[in-house]
């Protein structure tokens, strides 16, 4: 069965049929989705989608392009927050420089509380980074000088140099469908190489859908999509690729494993 480690289950595109996108997302064989929340208005709304549906997680955070309309989100407010027995993880969250929509100061100022929420909690970072690779890495070393904390890189489109850097400071890399697409020729050569114990696969939905459905509103369904053609490029089998990455889900994301008794 596959997982989707992260989508957006409450944004247009999705929301209008919602119902019917999470019983397609369940035909295709996905077992368990995890729908993340980028703005605090978001956060009942994601955790009453996981509420009402046991194969369906959620994550509380602030994205980075929300960063300057959240100053008041501290540490204390994520931990609060994510007590919630559905909630499994923080964020997503982390630096976007290619935008640029929040202030590189207010982003990480952001970046840092979720990290303090991570660790406090033990529930995984779920981080977004876009033109930003140094001063992320930077920031997740410096912070695991503090003290350990579960990481995972989202929709991972950065260097292979950073790939290097998170891996050895203990992160998990998802690959979304990006990876189907003609021009991601580094990122299929990052995503063959990447250890598979720290591999995850997701959606993002609904962005980025994957070859063969380029150009469509995304769904957790094309997550299988996306595992075919990673599987491919590491010379397995789906169904292999399939229970590695969901077995690497659970083994991170620990809340939901101890409720599902994974």
């Amino acid at each position: 069965m596959f997982v989707d480690s992260h989508c957006h289950l409450n944004y247009k595109g999705l929301v209008e049929q919602q119902a019917e996108v999470i019983e397609r997302a369940r035909a295709a064989g996905v077992s368990t989705m995890l729908t993340i929340s980028t703005r605090e208005r978001e956060w009942d709304e994601i955790v009453a989608i996981a509420d009402t549906h046991d194969d369906i997680w959620a994550s509380i955070g602030i994205h980075p392009h929300e960063a300057d309309q959240h100053a008041h989100v501290t540490a204390e407010l994520l931990i609060d927050r994510a007590a919630h027995p559905r909630v499994i993880g923080i964020g997503e969250t982390g630096l976007d420089y290619y935008y640029d929509h929040s202030d590189r100061a207010r982003q990480a100022a952001n970046f840092r509380a979720h990290i303090a929420a991570s660790r406090a909690t033990g529930l995984p970072l779920i981080v977004h980074t876009r033109d930003a690779e140094d001063d992320t890495a930077a920031i997740i070393a410096d912070e695991m000088g503090k003290g350990a904390f579960p990481c995972l890189i989202h929709c991972f489109t950065a260097s292979g140099r950073f790939a290097d850097r998170v891996l050895a400071l203990g992160c998990y890399i998802s690959i979304s469908g990006i990876v189907t697409f003609k021009n991601a020729r580094e990122l299929q050569e990052t995503a063959a190489r990447i250890p598979g114990d720290r591999l995850l696969i997701e959606t993002d939905a609904p962005f980025l859908a994957p070859v063969p459905h380029r150009g469509k509103t995304g769904e957790p369904a094309f997550v299988v999509d996306t595992a075919r053609f990673l599987a491919n490029l590491r010379g397995v089998d789906v169904e292999a690729l399939a229970d590695v990455t969901a077995a690497n889900f659970f083994a991170l994301f620990g809340k939901a494993r101890e409720s599902t008794g994974r």
